[in-house]
């Protein structure tokens, strides 16, 4: 039987799996395609998965089904969320992999234990839009030369940008740990992807200093959304190989 995985937690946190060598049903929280959801006892961790046809094919709904089940276990636990789409193909495949990894697992968990993510879109108004010109493929020489010129400035002007817009955010919201991306879109924009990794006792603490920020920063449309399970900060240095682990998106600016 395959395993779909959502997260791992620590077994301590879920007192009936402790009287249990099998898998436990998680009540109250269904998974993908409205299956039961099982916390699975491996050492000293509960892996939270659910039974898993291979030929059933994933789709939009299934990622959200995914992030809930996640979001529900970690109100009652730390979690290290699995990517969406990990599959373990029988009950071999889900200890081997939790066998080689426990140590990074124990590790982030400790690491991460009574934290929580917050996420930032910062929308700023692109330095260079006024000046940016495509590249002159068709010319030679001066004229080559001086638009690839133009347009390396241009972008070291905006990554300068987007990186003291980053240190600002720092700054202002004091995070334990932090991953930022930037990317440009067609109406001269640069939008800043910012994960905050804080305590959870400083929710509302950092609510507020969201409050002063959009004001303060007048060039600067933000929208914040959390607390979330620390799905940024997890997968760093653990690798899980499963059947199918679509890669995360954070590339810092």
């Amino acid at each position: 039987m395959a395993w779909y995985a959502y997260c791992i937690s620590e077994k301590q946190a879920f007192p009936d799996l402790l009287r249990h060598r099998k898998p436990v049903p998680l009540d109250a929280v269904t998974g993908i395609s409205g299956n039961q959801v099982f916390l699975y006892p491996a050492s000293d961790l509960a892996v939270i998965v659910s039974e898993h046809n291979p030929d059933e094919p994933l789709v939009q709904k299934s990622a959200v089904d995914h992030a809930k089940v996640i979001a529900d276990c970690f109100k009652m636990s730390t979690v290290l969320p699995f990517r969406f789409g990990t599959v373990f193909s029988d009950d071999e495949a889900l200890r081997r992999s939790v066998r080689s990894n426990q140590r990074q697992f124990l590790t982030n968990l400790d690491r991460l234990r009574g934290k929580a993510e917050m996420h930032l879109k910062v929308v700023v108004d692109d330095c260079c839009r006024e000046q940016d010109k495509p590249i002159l493929m068709n010319r030679v020489g001066k004229e080559y030369l001086t638009s690839l010129r133009e347009n390396a400035t241009q972008q070291r002007e905006r990554q300068t940008r987007a990186r003291a817009v980053s240190v600002q955010m720092h700054r202002m919201f004091a995070p334990l740990d932090e991953e930022v991306s930037c990317k440009r879109d067609g109406t001269g924009k640069m939008m800043l992807d910012i994960a905050h990794l804080i305590d959870h006792k400083c929710i509302e603490r950092y609510q507020n200093r969201y409050s002063t920020a959009a004001v303060q920063l007048k060039d600067c449309r933000m929208q914040l959304s959390g607390p979330w399970p620390p799905y940024h900060f997890v997968h760093r240095q653990s690798r899980v190989p499963a059947q199918h682990t679509p890669s995360r998106t954070a590339i810092p600016a």
